[in-house]
């Protein structure tokens, strides 16, 4: 088959702010070994292709090649169906973190399904922040002794890949999906987050002091149902209709 025609073409490995260019040669190689062809680079530091290319050996080298580079971590992932972010850093308000086992088996059913998948991995250092992790779906964290939590960037690739891999013994053709029934992108549903946390601060549902972290919960919970984009259409319609209706309210003086 040809390089496109891999295992896991459906799936995309984001790395935000990665560091060194050595780094991203070697999760080029484990993304061929697993048969991944997609990477995406958000805002590198002085990314050096000729450092790349020896660490993702010649295989890998293709991978390389046909990498996006993008400026900011929400366009990259405007175009996808579900994103899944890794951290290391657990507890607080960071709930429902996958196991990459667990996180595997939801990718391999979403993908066909007819998903896209984004799979998001910070900087060698800090990790993703927390504005970055927010605005992802799932998250993924790899076990490790507690003494011992840091893992080189492609091992953590390597890991998660893996766990897709062994799911996906046999390629499946896509399904024919029309426009009212495709997945919902990110983008969509950061829009629909959006205006469905303003009707409902316009409702006071939601409590004006922090509403963007009483939204967390309704977030995880929608990420879950994995929306078409009728359904994406009837949502907005219904935030359309309360946000109209709390302005006739309020233009009649009945609030």
């Amino acid at each position: 088959s040809s390089f496109l025609e891999k295992m896991l073409d459906n799936i995309t490995v984001v790395l935000c702010r990665p560091k060194y260019s050595e780094n991203i040669g070697s999760v080029a190689r484990a993304c061929v070994n697993m048969g991944c062809p997609n990477l995406i680079l958000v805002n590198p530091r002085e990314f050096d292709l000729n450092r790349a290319l020896p660490l993702a050996t010649v295989k890998g080298k293709k991978v390389l090649e046909r990498a996006e580079v993008v400026s900011n971590l929400a366009l990259a992932l405007a175009p996808f169906h579900k994103v899944y972010a890794t951290t290391a850093r657990m507890g607080g308000w960071r709930k429902g973190i996958l196991m990459p086992e667990e996180a595997a088996k939801r990718m391999i059913s979403e993908t066909e399904a007819g998903a896209d998948i984004a799979i998001v991995f910070g900087p060698e250092d800090t990790g993703l922040t927390n504005e970055e992790i927010e605005i992802c779906g799932s998250l993924i964290s790899i076990p490790t002794m507690p003494d011992a939590w840091s893992l080189n960037l492609a091992q953590a690739v390597l890991i998660i890949l893996y766990e897709c891999f062994k799911l996906k013994p046999t390629r499946k053709l896509r399904p024919i999906i029309s426009e009212d029934s495709r997945l919902a992108t990110h983008e969509e549903l950061l829009t629909l987050y959006a205006n469905l946390q303003q009707a409902l601060l316009d409702i006071d549902f939601l409590r004006k002091d922090n509403p963007d972290y009483f939204m967390m919960p309704l977030k995880r919970f929608m990420n879950r149902l994995s929306l078409r984009r009728n359904e994406f259409n009837l949502l907005m319609g219904v935030c359309r209709q309360i946000r109209w209706l709390k302005s006739v309210a309020d233009k009649s003086g009945d609030v």
